[in-house]
Parts: structure tokens; sequence; C-alpha cells
């Protein structure tokens, strides 16, 4: 989904606590040997999260992960990467030069998997309910642009936008603006538990245990129509605790391929010393990870405390030391394979110095040691991270000018409390919705962001619309460019580093290659048995 070359770098109490099955369909679950896949990521359905797979709420990886498998939006991404295509749409182009209308056409006898009918109504009351839902995990801001919306007859929807946006046609790739039947989907309220309707690829049922999902089985939906080719009939995703035990499960032949998300140690046995029958596959990656700071929070409110971090935080040290060949550096929020990227926290910071540091503490009047805590989520970036903190924790200690403590939580704890505002400085990652400079500073820096951080900076939010004028995205890259500098500058986020991402997979598994795209979206309709067509 890039316009540039890239670079190879991954409801406590609503349900009962016993292993129940639950779908959408009714239809038989697939014949054939299924493809089994694992994964590490959670699904827990919580009161803090009772609808963890609604779209008009889900924003993170491996839920968009289990949407794109079952819902359909307008575009896709190609299979390659490049610019979107249509999926549910025949066509979908820019009415004007400004970007700022943007009309689809549906295909012919595009219907959901029970039957009825796809309609231009349908997609705006899907986009619609997104809006008016407006989770507080950040999702409607993709769509926030959209000033209204009609139809034209039964196929055709255009989009009115209040200001333009050439990166609208990725927004509509997301499952953000998938189209959901309202006869499934309340248009006021969020879906509860983990049933998903949809027109696309598969159908879904789950298993669940207690509060959280073991396993989900996707069976092929002979009633899609769209730009996807399916490889397979069957494909089941079962969730573990940690890598490990996924491992070990691949390992024994009771699945056939892992991801998300390998541990470093892992991935460098499978490299250096490979198992019969299992091969690993590096795949381009765009994932960075990074410090987040509550600018509310007395502790890190003044800049000099967050400045002075930067200036002291050894990335080199952490990337080599946790993830070896797996990671490296980053000096911005925009990884370096895209472009407008800029180093700009080494350009301002340089290598690691404490006496810059400490000049910066004492020049604001700051007393040392700042005593700070760190937050990170146990178990939604893999075991690697318990490891990264601890080692964050030792570098600043060890310039006496900070007192760190660590802390960890598991992911259906940590974001929340983090959405609450309860966390000073916390650690999180970021897998693009697609692979855009927007993509990497506006959910951070817009009105309505994700992280529902109080950080505000009007320069540039005022840049951010500024750059989506431009069709030729080279051309945004001076707006792109002084963003980067602006948050070196006051650092609301610490960039620390970015990574590659691999798959490992049984031998008689085809497919693989293309299973995982650069923004970490699983793609398992490539999966195949023997040779691939």
């Amino acid at each position: 989904m890039n316009r540039k070359t890239l670079v190879p770098l991954a409801v406590t109490g609503l349900l009962a606590p016993v292993l129940v099955a639950c779908g959408s369909t009714d239809g038989a679950s697939g014949g054939g040997d299924a493809i089994v896949v694992g994964t590490t990521d959670q699904f827990v359905a919580s009161a803090d999260s009772p609808a963890p797979l609604d779209p008009a709420y889900a924003y993170d990886t491996g839920t968009w992960n289990v949407l794109r498998q079952t819902v359909q939006t307008l575009m896709r991404s190609p299979r390659g990467g490049g610019e979107p295509v249509p999926d549910a749409a025949e066509s979908c182009s820019f009415t004007d030069n400004a970007s700022e209308s943007y009309r689809c056409k549906l295909r012919d006898g595009l219907t959901f998997a029970d039957g009825t009918p796809v309609t231009a109504e349908d997609v705006v009351f899907s986009i619609q309910r997104v809006l008016d839902i407006d989770g507080d995990n950040g999702t409607a801001a993709l769509l926030s642009n959209i000033d209204t919306m009609e139809t034209k007859g039964e196929d055709e929807v255009i989009f009115h936008l209040s200001t333009p946006d050439a990166t609208f046609p990725y927004k509509l790739s997301t499952p953000v603006a998938a189209i959901v039947s309202p006869g499934k989907y309340d248009g006021k309220k969020l879906r509860s538990g983990f049933e998903v309707d949809g027109s696309g690829p598969y159908t879904m049922k789950t298993e669940t245990d207690g509060d959280r999902v073991s396993k989900i089985v996707f069976t092929r939906n002979e009633k899609y129509k769209g730009g996807v080719k399916l490889r397979n009939d069957r494909i089941e995703l079962r969730s573990f605790a940690d890598s490990g035990s996924m491992g070990t499960a691949l390992e024994a032949g009771d699945i056939d391929m892992m991801t998300r998300a390998m541990s470093p140690e892992q991935i460098r046995e499978l490299s250096e010393s490979p198992k019969e029958g299992i091969k690993l596959t590096e795949v381009p990656g765009l994932e960075i990870r990074y410090l987040a700071f509550n600018t509310a929070d007395s502790t890190v409110r003044s800049k000099a405390v967050r400045q002075a971090m930067a200036a002291v935080v050894d990335r080199g040290a952490i990337a080599g030391q946790v993830y070896g060949s797996t990671a490296e550096p980053l000096y911005s929020l925009i990884p370096k394979s895209i472009a407008a990227h800029t180093n700009s926290f080494y350009n301002k910071y340089g290598e690691p110095n404490r006496k810059k540091a400490a000049g910066i503490l004492a020049q604001a009047g700051i007393d040392t040691p700042v005593e700070l805590e760190l937050n990170y989520t146990t178990d939604h970036y893999g075991e690697g991270t318990a490891k990264e903190f601890e080692a964050l924790r030792d570098q600043l200690n060890a310039t006496k000018l900070f007192d760190v403590k660590v802390k960890g939580a598991e992911w259906s704890e940590f974001r929340p409390a983090q959405k609450r505002g309860e966390y000073a400085v916390y650690g999180l990652g970021w897998f693009p919705d697609f692979p855009d400079p927007d993509n990497y500073t506006a959910p951070f820096l817009d009105k309505g962001n994700f992280l529902n951080t109080p950080y505000a900076n009007e320069e540039a939010r005022g840049l951010i619309p500024r750059s989506r004028r431009e069709a030729d995205r080279t051309a945004a890259s001076p707006a792109f460019q002084r963003i980067q500098d602006i948050v070196a500058d006051e650092v609301p986020f610490l960039p620390l580093w970015q990574g590659k991402q691999y798959v490992a997979a049984r031998e008689d598994v085809t497919g693989v290659e293309w299973a995982l795209n650069t923004s970490s979206d699983l793609q398992l309709w490539e999966l195949a048995r023997g040779s691939s067509s």
C-alpha cells in the first residue's frame, strides 16, 4: 500500500467461563484439512472492552487481522503492495483535482455471507455508524474527514470530504471502513462479544474459554465477490499464551505456521539452526516501538524531563541486546523506509550523552534523580518487551539522573488504563494502517488520536491536513519533516526502534511469503498446501 519503494526490514461477566463456540453463520465449518496458524494475540472481552471485534471499536493489529478475513471494504491492499485496489467496489476514484470528492461503484451481485444484498446505503450506514459511535480507541479519527455522503441508486456512493485528502483511498481499505449489515449491527452501539458478520473472503466461528478466544475457524465464504483469490477452504487461528508454547506446537506439527509475536530467541535459533521441516521467512515490515508521555502528568509535564531521557537513551544497545538483528535504532516516528523520514532525534540529541541530559535538567531547575515508572504490556508484543524495559530502566538509572521502576500488565488491563491517563510513561508499538507518513503522524498528533493524549501542538495539527493535499506524496515531505522536528523538540513520544517481521511455517505450506504484508496484516487466503498455483 505504498507509493514509494519499501525495503525489507508482525467482558468479564459477559461470557460464561466454559469452552463454548459461537459464530455468525449457520454454514458448515468447511471440508478438507484446515491450515492452522498460531498467534500470541489475545482476544479478550471485558468491561473496559466489551466489543473487541466490532469494526467501530477494533484498532490493533490482532483484531484487524481477524476482521480482514471476514469483513469487506470498498478498497483493499494489493498482494504486492502499492496503491489500494477495489474489493467490494468495482471502481473508486476522486471526481475532482482537489481530492475532496470520492466516488465508488459497488460490484454487481454483492451480498453478505447470509445472502442479503450489499447496497450503497449499507456502505453509508457502516461509515456513519463508526462516526456516531466514536469509540474511545480512536478508530473514528481515520474517517473524521468525511463531511457528507450520498448514494446514487443501489450501487453508488459518493464521499464529500471536509478538506482534501489524497490518503482517503487507503483509509477505505482499513477495517474501520468495513461494510456491515444493519440487520446485524446496531447503528448507535457496539456489538458485544466475538461475533463478526460481513461479506469478506471467510465466515468465522470462535471457540472461547471464559472471556477470551482460544480458536477462530475461518471458512470460505462461497458468496464472496471481490478481488481476493482464496487458495484454501478453511483456516484455524489459534491463540497461545506465549511464543514458547506456540513454537512447541509448530515443532510438534499441531500448527502449520506461526507469526506474531515470535521471540527474538526463536527467530535467532531458526535462522542459525534450522529445524527439519520448518522454514523461517523474513517479510518486509514497518513496525515501530516508542515511549509515550502523558504530558499532563506532573512527573513528565516539563519537556526538560522528556528531553533528558531522549538525550541518554541508547537505542542501539536496546535493539542489539534485546532484539539482535531483528531491530534497528529509530530516531523518528516515521521509519527510515518511508519517504519523508528524517533522523530528527539524532540531529537534536546525537549519541547518548549524560552531560547534555544533566544540563537540560539543571537549566529547567529539575531536581534529580527524577522518579519515574515505565509501563508496558506483558503479552501484546511478545516476551522481548519485558527485557526491553529492563534495559531502559538500567540505562536511565545508570545516569543517576533518574530513579526508574518498570511495571507490566496484560494488554486487556494495560490499554484501558493507558487511555484513562493512568500512566505517565508507557511503551507501545505501531503497525501502520497504511504505509504513508500521514499514518505515522496523524494517529499520534491529530485531534481524536488513538492514545487520547493531552499533548497538542497547533503547528503540527495544521501541517497534517496541509500534507494531505498532495497527491504526489513526495511533495508532502517538507510538512512531515517539520512535524518530525517538532516531535524531537517537545518529545511527546520517544522513538526507540523499528523492526523486521518473520513467519515460520511447515515446509508443505505455500504462500507464506504473501501471508503477511508490510503493515503486519494477515492475508490468510494466500496459504495453501503443496505447490502454489
